[in-house]
């Protein structure tokens, strides 16, 4: 059943949960993700980063999420991660999409809020929700990084925050509290404190990005101090690679869809282990 982000998050507002967001850059991580929401019977989000098109090319991979999305048993959201142009954004939403995320996080102040404006007039259009970003990730996942990066500037002011949701009309925001996207090295120091501020002054749900590698006791206090979306995808898909290399070493393999079925288990395996907390 596809549904839009913002029916997701007020699901997830009402059941005091944080939703998934799981990047599907193919048939593999698409399946690993559906086949556990429709066991569990909660609704998800399948996300596309702009960062994936060379490998998944939106044109392609997106109409093979929108067709899962609607066979699926459950809600789910299709969600256009991470987009750094207003074409790209709108390419997604003239396919169907029904949801957006904006991310002009490197760009002065100005120049991101009147960009997001401008998504959430686009989405407007064909009644999709929109995210965007204030405060600067660790590790961006949409590959750039600012020309200097002070450690404060890793961290979302929570008055900035406020001004921004104002000034956008956006339905969800993802901000900085000491996640990173891809994989830790160091265990993560997690402002909630900042979480639980941010949260006092918005009245839309927040969301988590670099949240894969996350202690399921931060990820609870996370989704206690008021996260209600939770990106992930770097250890679900890591699992996948390691799993696909022990069956390369241990057995002749003559298919490729061994490979992939083998892949496909184990991040079905990690996903069940992040839902299970992110549901709880």
């Amino acid at each position: 059943m596809l549904v839009t982000m913002k029916e997701v998050l007020k699901m997830a507002e009402e059941g005091n949960y944080a939703a998934g967001a799981f990047n599907t850059p193919n048939f593999e991580c698409l399946r690993a993700v559906l086949r556990n929401a429709e066991e569990m019977k909660v609704p998800v989000i399948l996300s596309h980063a702009q960062l994936h098109e060379e490998t998944a090319p939106l044109r392609e991979i997106g109409p093979v999420m929108l067709f899962e999305a609607r066979e699926a048993k459950v809600p789910v959201c299709v969600h256009l991660d991470h987009g750094e142009t207003l074409e790209y954004l709108q390419e997604a939403l003239d396919m169907g999409f029904t949801s957006i995320m904006y991310d002009g996080s490197l760009l002065p102040y100005e120049e991101n809020v009147a960009n997001t404006r401008k998504a959430v007039e686009m989405a407007a259009r064909t009644g999709a929700s929109v995210e965007a970003e204030i405060g600067v990730m660790g590790g961006r996942e949409a590959g750039g990084k600012p020309a200097s990066q002070k450690a404060e500037d890793l961290y979302t002011d929570p008055e900035l925050a406020r001004r921004f949701v104002e000034d956008t009309g956006i339905d969800a925001l993802a901000c900085s509290f000491g996640t990173a996207h891809g994989i830790y090295k160091v265990k993560p120091k997690l402002d909630f404190d900042r979480i639980e501020k941010i949260k006092s002054l918005v009245a839309i749900p927040l969301v988590m990005h670099g949240g894969s590698g996350v202690s399921p006791e931060d990820y609870r206090t996370a989704i206690r101090k008021g996260v209600r979306k939770i990106n992930y995808y770097s250890y679900m898909s890591n699992a996948g690679v390691k799993a696909a290399k022990k069956l390369l070493e241990e057995q002749e393999v003559t298919f490729y869809h061994d490979v992939a079925q083998a892949a496909m288990e184990a991040m079905e395996a990690d996903v069940r282990k992040a839902m299970e907390v992110f549901y709880q």
